[in-house]
């Protein structure tokens, strides 16, 4: 790992422990590993950790004049939010599929837009964990919506691990190959 630490803002680091909780319970919902937990039981968890809080810390991301955190966290939380909401109602799984897949395509942009390695690797767990979820909607899939939950809870642990190495100062970049900074290898 690079000794190089970014320690990250504040307000980065609220946002990504408030993915990385809202992740973990929405996967392990998913996942079937605590018996009687769904992921209905994230409900709440998702309304006021990855709705409310998360959107607050895009506003405070954007007063900092962080655009893309801005727009990612705001972003999330307000599907958070709206996911949150709606669970429980009644909608055809085509519907609850439609709309995991156009909380994909933001998670994809996302994905293409940050620049550190544990985010983009957050929000590429995450995007897959959404697309196969919303393909277990489509399909009636329990194994692929089991399998979307590990998506999810390895991208909450990518979340909560960004946040924690933030605070504790831990390595948050993979080293990069000799090559790329023009260091050549005798040969």
């Amino acid at each position: 790992m690079d000794n190089d630490v970014s320690a990250g803002s504040t307000t980065t680091i609220v946002g990504r422990l408030a993915l990385g909780v809202t992740l973990l319970a929405f996967g392990l919902g998913y996942t079937d590993l605590i018996d009687g937990v769904t992921a209905a039981d994230a409900v709440s968890l998702a309304h006021y950790v990855g709705g409310v809080a998360l959107f607050v810390a895009g506003l405070f991301a954007f007063h900092d004049r962080d655009t893309v955190t801005g727009t990612a966290f705001s972003a999330l939380g307000a599907l958070w939010f709206t996911w949150a909401v709606s669970a429980g109602g009644q909608v055809s799984d085509n519907a609850a599929g439609l709309f995991l897949l156009l909380f994909a395509l933001v998670v994809l942009s996302l994905t293409v837009a940050v620049g550190d390695q544990l985010a983009k690797g957050t929000y590429g767990l995450f995007l897959v964990s959404l697309v196969l979820l919303a393909i277990a909607d489509f399909a009636g899939n329990d194994g692929l919506a089991k399998a979307g939950g590990w998506f999810a809870v390895a991208a909450g642990a990518v979340a909560w691990y960004a946040a924690t190495a933030a605070q504790a100062q831990w390595p948050t970049a993979l080293p990069r190959r000799a090559a790329r900074r023009g260091v050549t290898v005798p040969g």
